[in-house]
């Protein structure tokens, strides 16, 4: 099953430069915890902007590059959605970091969204596909401020698709 971990402005602004557009640390928390122990699928340029390997979670990465090799045993590359498909395990729920042009790709085919969305609009580059929020079920919610000042609220939610997908 694959499964969205994402974070959003609500403009669905998820990155600029390469880079998240804010760190908070209550959501780089919330992220380790879902993922740790999982597989963890992203495209090329979301890999390079990791600080490296990121610990307790298989990689896969996917990318047109033939070329384009990691020597890590934790680390997977692929390059297709064909070979991905035919690379997961039924039994299993691996977790779709991004960026952009893998959620577009692969949105589809998931079942759950975790959802951080930070209630502000930002100047971006990358954005998560619009939501059609009638085919998802709000199935877990806790919302805060992302600072002590209180001046950005966030919401964590839990989204399943209304109609599971095969």
């Amino acid at each position: 099953m694959l499964t969205c971990i994402v974070a959003i402005g609500d403009n669905f602004a998820i990155g600029k430069n390469n880079d998240l557009l804010w760190h908070f640390s209550k959501d780089l928390k919330r992220f380790k915890q879902i993922t740790t122990g999982n597989t963890i699928i992203m495209g090329r340029k979301t890999f390079e902007s990791l600080p490296g390997i990121l610990p307790g979670r298989h990689h896969v990465v996917i990318t047109q590059n033939k070329n384009f090799k990691v020597n890590d045993e934790r680390v997977t590359v692929i390059n297709s959605k064909e070979a991905l498909f035919a690379y997961l395990d039924d039994g299993k729920e691996y977790f779709v970091i991004g960026g952009g042009e893998i959620y577009k790709l692969l949105l589809p085919y998931c079942n759950k969204i975790h959802l951080t969305q930070v209630h502000k609009e930002y100047d971006a580059e990358v954005f998560f596909p619009t939501l059609d929020y009638s085919k998802w079920n709000i199935k877990e919610e806790e919302t805060g401020f992302i600072d002590e000042a209180e001046t950005t609220a966030f919401s964590f939610l839990t989204l399943k698709r209304t109609t599971v997908l095969k």
